[in-house]
């Protein structure tokens, strides 16, 4: 018997005082984190809400994502966590596809109305029975005297802070993680409780247990990158989480010195936006440079000039990982006690076995690019309701096809060359826009890069480039293009150039590239 609860449950029971979540001034400790999950249960169950349902959350990162998602799990449900910025026909389908039978939603801001399109989306699906409006404090706990509408508050009045978690198989699914739908619908991975406690016991195997340890988190708990090594890992091991519901490099600047945090996880772009807040010089960095001693870096690949920047500003090496919400996420990661290389996603996990193949599944020989695998504990049980789909990306063997593209080198460490459907191909060459882009950053005017492939008549693509200048530059498309020429080989570099303030990103900080080839 497993359940995931037993992360928030072991240390609530160790360290019941200790701040568990800290947003602004305010801080809930374990235990009461802890009696407000139980309360969540208890209504849950109360409801009938129990082993084998699946219910919905969409939450930012405020202290009740926690609370309604170890809640959940403790009722032996599903939780089903939503990207906070869909729309609400998006929302409807998640919940429809997924069968959730509750939602619960965050009742939102006066610029992001989660609580009324969330209402409209579980207005039109029929077979979900409970909607749960969470509310932002004491002033809104209570829904207009006219309202049908739930509050949190009112779902677990009464509730006693004690529970007996539902007794769940390991093989049972923990959380359905729904994939970005870049090529298609968006599909749910289902992770079971052995995959979710196993990955963040991974990670705290990998990262240490510190016991005065402060996360600063801000990755969205709704993405498996948050989930398990920001709040699960740092669950498990006793930390303090210091919680940003949306992120801000000058925010996040002021809560590492004012909280002492010591572990940032963030995706590339977050780094970047690090080094070029403009309030910098106001900050601490000394102090914030003594009290960090753990950088995480994952979700996409990390630019080296922006790796190199951060490491000589903070003083603290950046460890680079590689996951998908498939494999609950992690799968690699540079480490501690081995050398660093500099652009490497590092070596496999403790259990988990990583490889690179090519199309007719041979093994790749070193340095040879071909689609990563993945086979493990971490590997998804498949995806919700689409065996089909479960088939075409893991094989007879376990073997979890990602479709990216990697490369391993003769002493094992891997490297990601680019995703498969961002390769391009111009006149017949295979150009991979990671290697573009690593390459246009060491311009000294390219403050941020993405490189995408338009149609082209003749060539039937062509490399363009969309790029962010450093403030002050005037860098011409000429310049940049002629530099670009004298860099890269003739089928390589981009042969147009379009400056932009700023690009298209998803909640989790990737870059949209599909957004830039929809609108050249």
């Amino acid at each position: 018997m497993l359940n995931l609860a037993v992360l928030l449950e072991n240390t609530a029971r160790d360290v019941p005082e200790r701040d568990a979540v800290v947003l602004g001034d305010l801080r809930l400790t374990y235990g009461q984190i802890e009696a407000a999950a139980n309360q969540v249960a208890g209504a849950l169950a109360a409801r009938g809400v129990g082993r084998g349902d699946r219910v919905a959350l969409s939450c930012p990162n405020l202290p009740y994502f926690p609370i309604v998602y170890y809640g959940v799990l403790k009722a032996g449900a599903t939780v089903v966590p939503l990207n906070v910025l869909l729309t609400e026909r998006e929302i409807a389908y998640h919940l429809e596809d997924s069968g959730a039978v509750a939602y619960f939603c965050f009742e939102g801001t006066p610029e992001l109305a989660m609580g009324k399109a969330g209402r409209a989306a579980f207005d039109a699906v029929p077979g979900c029975e409970h909607f749960v409006l969470i509310t932002a404090g004491a002033a809104s706990a209570a829904p207009e005297p006219e309202s049908d509408v739930t509050t949190l508050a009112a779902f677990t009045e009464g509730r006693p802070p004690t529970f007996n978690t539902v007794q769940t198989q390991e093989t049972d699914t923990a959380v359905v993680l729904y994939t970005s739908g870049t090529t298609g619908r968006p599909k749910g991975a289902e992770l079971t409780h052995s995959n979710m406690v196993q990955n963040a016991l991974m990670v705290s195997r990998m990262f240490g247990v510190r016991e005065n340890d402060v996360h600063l988190v801000t990755l969205p708990l709704f993405h498996s990158f948050g989930q398990t090594v920001q709040q699960n890992y740092g669950f498990a091991s006793g930390a303090t989480l210091v919680v940003m519901p949306r992120f801000d490099p000058d925010t996040a600047l002021g809560l590492m010195e004012r909280e002492g945090v010591t572990v940032f996880a963030g995706v590339p772009t977050m780094y970047w936006a690090l080094l070029h807040s403009e309030k910098a010089d106001t900050f601490d960095l000394h102090k914030i440079s003594e009290n960090l001693r753990l950088s995480i870096s994952g979700g996409s690949a990390l630019p080296l000039e922006v790796l190199k920047q951060f490491e000589e500003r903070f003083d603290v090496p950046i460890l680079e990982g590689y996951g998908l919400s498939e494999t609950s996420p992690v799968a690699t990661f540079s480490r501690a006690d081995r050398p660093r290389k500099p652009g490497s996603i590092g070596l496999p996990c403790w259990g988990v076995e990583v490889d690179v193949v090519r199309p007719d599944g041979a093994r790749c020989d070193t340095d040879e690019p071909g689609e990563i695998v993945i086979r493990g504990h971490n590997v998804m049980k498949g995806y919700l309701g689409r065996p089909e789909a479960t088939a075409e990306v893991v094989d007879a063997d376990g073997w979890f096809h990602t479709g990216d593209v990697g490369r391993r080198d003769a002493d094992g460490y891997y490297y990601i060359v680019d995703r498969t459907k961002d390769l391009i191909i111009r006149g017949g060459f295979n150009v991979y826009p990671r290697e573009i882009e690593e390459v246009l950053m060491t311009h000294p005017a390219v403050s941020l890069a993405a490189v995408v492939g338009v149609p082209h008549a003749s060539h039937g693509e062509e490399v363009k480039a969309f790029v962010i200048r450093n403030p002050g530059s005037d860098l011409t498309e000429q310049e940049l293009v002629a530099w670009g020429k004298e860099m890269m080989a003739a089928y390589k570099y981009p042969r147009t150039v379009e400056f932009r303030d700023r690009l298209p990103m998803t909640a989790t900080g990737k870059i949209l590239k599909r957004e830039l080839v929809a609108r050249p």
